[in-house]
C-alpha cells in the first residue's frame, strides 16, 4: 500500500472535480503494477505537489535509485516524457527519463537529492543566477514537433480578455490586465520556437546525487513543456521567494542570462500575468494577485 497525502487528494478535487477524485483512487493500483512491472521496490515515504504523486524507489535489476512519478495527463503534463528525452539528447541540464508508460503517464526518473531544492540555498540572489543558467540550457533546445504552442496560448488568452477583464471588481485591475494583454498583442505575431518548461521556479531545481555522478550539478525537473519564446520562462524566477524590490534586477540578470531582448521579454512576462488573472477571474477571484500585479507594475516601470 502507498501513502496519498490528504493534500493532494483536496488538490485533486477541487480543479479536477470527479476526474481529480477517479486519478486519486486508481493511484494504489497504478503504483503496484508498475511497481511490478519496471522491477521496483518502495525507497521511503512519498513526496507530492499539485497533480502528482512521487515515489522513491530502488530498481531491483542493478540497485539504481529512481523517483516514480504518478500523474494525470493532460494539456500541461502530456509532452513531458518528450521534453525530457529533447533535453537529454541534448545535454541541457534536465533531469533523466528512465521509462515511461504511455496509458497513465506516469514516469520513472532519475532520482535527484530531494534534501537540496534551490530555494533553500541562503543567497537569493546566488540562485536566480542558478536559475538563470539551467534555464539557458533548457531554451537553447529547439521545440520538438507536436508539443503546445506559445502561439497558441496567446491566441486563447487574447481571445478571453474581453469577457473576463471585466469580471474584476477594481478598475485599476482592470486597466493593469487590460496593459499586460496589449503587451502580449505586439509579440504574439512571433511566438518563438524554442523548448520550454514554463514552470522553471527554485523548488523545480534540485542537486545532483554524487551516486548517479551528478554531485555538483543543478537539475531542472517538472516541466509543463512547450514552444514558444523563452521570454514566457523568466515569471516563475520572480514570483517564486517573492521580494517586490529585487523584480527588476531579477529580471535583468535574468534576460541577460538567456541573451534576450528586454523589451519581448518583459511583453512576454506580462503575459504570464495576463495568464494567471484570467486564471484566477475565471475560478471567481476578483482582485488580482498583488505580487503578480506588483511585477506588472515594477516591469512597466509604475
Amino acid at each position: 500500500m502507498i501513502e496519498i497525502p490528504d493534500e493532494l487528494a483536496a488538490t485533486q478535487s477541487r480543479f479536477n472535480g470527479a476526474a481529480g477524485r477517479a486519478f486519486v483512487a486508481a493511484l494504489p493500483d497504478l503504483a503496484a503494477r508498475l511497481l511490478e512491472r519496471w522491477g521496483l521496490r518502495p525507497d521511503g515515504p512519498s513526496m507530492y505537489g499539485m497533480c502528482a504523486l512521487v515515489l522513491p524507489v530502488v530498481r531491483e535489476a542493478d540497485g539504481r535509485p529512481a523517483a516514480l512519478k504518478l500523474q494525470a495527463v493532460d494539456e500541461e503534463t502530456a509532452g513531458e516524457p518528450v521534453a525530457l528525452r529533447a533535453w537529454s539528447a541534448a545535454g541541457a541540464g534536465a533531469v533523466e527519463l528512465l521509462d515511461h508508460d504511455p496509458e497513465s503517464g506516469a514516469l520513472l526518473l532519475e532520482r535527484l537529492d530531494e534534501r537540496r531544492p534551490l530555494s533553500g540555498e541562503a543567497d537569493v540572489r546566488e540562485a536566480v543566477k542558478v536559475l538563470g543558467s539551467v534555464l539557458a540550457r533548457l531554451v537553447a533546445v529547439p521545440a520538438p514537433e507536436g508539443l503546445r504552442t506559445l502561439g497558441g496560448v496567446a491566441e486563447r488568452m487574447l481571445a478571453e480578455v474581453p469577457e473576463r477583464v471585466g469580471l474584476l471588481a477594481d478598475a485599476a485591475d482592470r486597466r493593469l490586465l487590460a496593459d499586460c494583454a496589449a503587451a502580449v498583442r505586439e509579440v504574439a505575431g512571433e511566438p518563438g520556437d524554442r523548448l520550454l518548461h514554463w514552470d522553471l521556479h527554485y523548488d523545480n531545481i534540485l542537486a545532483g546525487r554524487a551516486d548517479a555522478g551528478r554531485a555538483g550539478e543543478w537539475i531542472a525537473l517538472d516541466p509543463k513543456p512547450l514552444a514558444g519564446d523563452p521570454g514566457f520562462e523568466l515569471f516563475p524566477a520572480l514570483d517564486n521567494l517573492f521580494d517586490a524590490d529585487e523584480v527588476v534586477w531579477r529580471f535583468d540578470a535574468l534576460t541577460e542570462a538567456l541573451g534576450l531582448d528586454r523589451a519581448r521579454a518583459r511583453a512576454w512576462t506580462l503575459g504570464r500575468v495576463l495568464q494567471n488573472g484570467l486564471w484566477g477571474a475565471e475560478e471567481g477571484e476578483v482582485r488580482l494577485a498583488p505580487d503578480h500585479a506588483e511585477i506588472a507594475q515594477r516591469l512597466l516601470g509604475r
